[in-house]
């Protein structure tokens, strides 16, 4: 019986698909072989990258998920290049940190509305304290 995919690899399964209904997904090395047009080949790629696929041996298949975990951390999906993103999962262009999933920040993360306030705060305190 094939083991229950761990949350990793739903998430590339459902980049990878969600890459195809949005006609974003392309075949072979750096997406020359073109479009994919089949849902069984999309299926296909999905459990590849995610490292599911039945017919690859245990090492192949940790290999081609480090691969794509790898490339969502880098911002190199077709995903993230068409809409923006710095990493799979952002809302609006966000930077890649550890924080928000990413692995490889090179930029610290953007502060949330909260901790601008508190930030303006601050800033209004210590003016009036000089």
């Amino acid at each position: 019986m094939a083991t229950r995919p761990s949350p990793g690899q739903r998430k590339t399964v459902g980049r990878v698909m969600h890459e195809y209904a949005h006609g974003e997904l392309k075949s072979g090395r750096s997406g020359k072989g073109g479009k994919v047009k089949s849902r069984r080949q999309a299926i296909a790629i999905a459990l590849k990258e995610a490292g599911e696929s039945r017919y690859q041996s245990r090492s192949e298949n940790k290999r081609n998920l480090t691969r794509s975990k790898r490339k969502e951390a880098e911002g190199r999906t077709y995903q993230q290049e068409r809409e923006g993103k710095s990493h799979v999962g952002a809302r609006g262009r966000r930077e890649s940190s550890r924080g928000m999933g990413g692995k490889n920040a090179k930029k610290t993360a953007r502060r949330t509305p909260k901790q601008r306030a508190a930030a303006r705060r601050n800033i209004r305190k210590a003016r009036r304290a000089a």
